[in-house]
């Protein structure tokens, strides 16, 4: 039960993000910003481009209210595009953010949203927190647990000599 129901989740959650991962949303000015892939996880690198600065034109990109800062878009290969990119920080939250490019000399201002997620279209989940592994992590940071589990293993063993000594010498078990 439990499986078809994740099954039906993930899927519901693949569609929805799947339809909006290239969505321009357009300005006031009829400039358009485009940030692709439009829905990216903590971590992910995320390109930003707009032809609102007309040919050969560069802009200042904002996206600081994702913790990434300002950014610059310098013109591309294709006609009269400014282009550039930034990494979403692996602290950033899940949410919708506004991403800004202001074209130099008063130009106009475009506007876009970036929404992050935990796990993306593809299935893939960026890691955050330490992995309870067991022994891997035998000598974290809990000295109480450390202790337990190295007094069970020494049980453990001793128990297991006992048995098999007195099974050696024929005394049964």
């Amino acid at each position: 039960m439990r499986r078809t129901a994740r099954l039906l989740i993930g899927t519901a959650l693949a569609v929805a993000t799947a339809g909006s991962l290239d969505a321009p949303v357009y300005g006031a000015d009829g400039g358009h910003l485009e940030i692709f892939p439009s829905t990216a996880v903590p971590g992910g690198d995320v390109t930003v481009n707009t032809t609102a600065c007309g040919k050969d034109g560069t802009a200042e990109g904002d996206a600081s209210a994702v913790g990434a800062g300002r950014f610059t878009l310098a013109p591309s290969t294709h006609e009269g595009d400014a282009i550039g990119q930034f990494r979403v920080p692996p602290s950033a939250q899940p949410g919708t953010y506004e991403i800004v490019a202001k074209c130099p000399g008063g130009g106009p201002e475009v506007r876009g949203d970036l929404v992050v997620v935990m796990e993306s279209a593809r299935g893939y989940v960026h890691p955050r927190g330490i992995v309870k592994t067991g022994v891997g992590g035998a000598l974290g940071s809990d000295p109480v647990q450390t202790a337990a589990g190295v007094a069970a293993l020494a049980v453990a063993g001793a128990g297991g000599t006992w048995l098999l000594h007195r099974r050696a010498r024929g005394d049964g078990i």
